[in-house]
């Protein structure tokens, strides 16, 4: 793995989440509800399009939506 810039993590970081979420047939409404359980208590439909959309967000959130995922491991170079 060679990424060279916080830009190109962002892009990756989002893309796979994006990924993510397409595999395990969740929609971002249904990440909304399920980071509520987590903690993410304001969390929407638009805020998850817009994290995405923009490729930034707290390292809390991406890891947050693993859990939310049931995501059991993330190997770096799956990102």
């Amino acid at each position: 793995m060679n990424i060279t810039s916080e830009e190109e993590w962002a892009e990756r970081a989002a893309a796979f989440l994006k990924h993510k979420l397409r595999e395990s047939e969740v929609t971002y409404v249904e990440l909304a509800k399920r980071l509520k359980k987590h903690g993410f208590k304001s969390e929407t439909e638009a805020s998850i399009t817009n994290k995405l959309k923009r490729g930034s967000f707290p390292a809390t959130f991406f890891l947050a939506c693993l859990a939310a995922l049931e995501l059991d491991g993330v190997a770096l170079e799956e990102i």
